[in-house]
């Protein structure tokens, strides 16, 4: 088996985006991602929009994955799909599909949490490859969640901290819906905010026990803030719109560091990987560079292609289950709640 390459046909449809990738083992060989755009004129991810375009895209996704990888569908070893947590009816598109894949062509199928995938995909095998050594703090920041994990071996997680309500992606996406940009703000904030002062408004850092985060009260604040100044100033927002955002993002980044800090002094960890989609946020970036000079901390920053949601993940960890064997029957079923196990 050693000498032996895996070929694993990875998918991930946990959300917007259809995902599909072909893995040589720990190489990534394609990582295909079909983004809709049709959420953006709702201002937000339409379930039913984003399972109905799952369904389109998932045969051309999985159709140029293989091509692009130079792979025949009989050449492959197992297929690796997004069990969960997601959307429901994204989830089962993908999980559907998979299982007809893999029953048609005989081979093992690999169910793969979404969120363990955004941790491992720092083993996705690179030519300046540095992955973190075990235990190390994973940091997940998304749309969708937030947590910090230990992260003790592949399968050997626990979390430690994460959000009471809104997540990370969430703040961020919701604020700049509060100013007026357009769906996905989280971005667009990111890059307002490179241009403004970050202590033009100081807005309140939740307070919340332990590891946990919350963003609700923070997303409230801002909200009552602006509504405040723009009844004195109709302009305030037009006005000041790059201050506002480098605000809101130095106070989400404050937040977030605050109880990464708390986590390394708690477990004497000093390793920290980051990954989702917030995690292309180059506030975020630059914070755990500092730490690093700062603190002493050692960082893993993932490509920016494995932050947002992409199959590669999902095959990474389809590549490490088969190593050793961990392999789903046809009778299992996505799940939208789904904690890392």
């Amino acid at each position: 088996m050693k000498n032996q390459n895996i070929y694993i046909l990875a998918i991930e449809s946990s959300c917007d985006d259809t995902s599909a990738a072909v893995m040589s083992n720990d190489t990534t060989l394609s990582n295909v991602v079909a983004t809709q755009k049709i959420h953006e004129e709702y201002g937000g991810v339409v379930p039913e929009l984003a399972s109905r375009a799952h369904q389109q895209n998932i045969v051309p996704v999985i159709h140029q994955a293989l091509a692009k990888a130079k792979i025949g569908k009989n050449q492959l070893s197992a297929i690796a799909f997004t069990r969960g947590p997601g959307l429901m009816g994204s989830l089962l598109v993908g999980t559907s599909f998979a299982k007809s894949m893999a029953l048609g062509l005989e081979i093992p199928l690999i169910e793969v949490n979404h969120m363990q995938a955004h941790i491992l995909a720092h083993f996705i095998k690179e030519e300046d490859f540095n992955a973190p050594s075990f235990p190390f703090l994973a940091l997940t920041i998304s749309g969708g969640h937030t947590q910090i994990v230990v992260v003790r071996d592949y399968f050997d997680m626990e979390i430690l901290g994460e959000t009471l309500d809104d997540a990370v992606g969430e703040a961020f996406d919701k604020t700049a819906k509060i100013i007026g940009l357009p769906y996905p703000g989280g971005p667009l904030v990111d890059k307002l905010a490179q241009k403004g002062d970050a202590h033009a408004f100081p807005f309140p850092k939740p307070k919340v026990k332990g590891l946990n985060f919350s963003f609700s009260g923070l997303k409230t604040s801002i909200l009552y803030f602006i509504q405040r100044e723009t009844a004195k100033d109709p302009d305030f927002i037009k006005d000041h719109k790059e201050d506002i955002c480098a605000s809101i993002q130095y106070t989400i980044i404050e937040i977030l560091m605050g109880k990464l800090k708390k986590a390394v002094k708690e477990t004497g960890i000093k390793q920290i990987a980051i990954g989702g989609g917030v995690s292309a946020n180059s506030g975020i970036r630059e914070a755990l560079r500092n730490a690093e000079s700062e603190l002493g901390w050692t960082t893993y920053i993932p490509k920016f292609e494995y932050c947002t949601d992409n199959a590669a993940m999902i095959g990474i960890v389809g590549y490490l289950k088969y190593r050793e064997g961990k392999f789903s029957d046809q009778s299992i079923s996505a799940k939208a709640r789904y904690v890392i196990p």
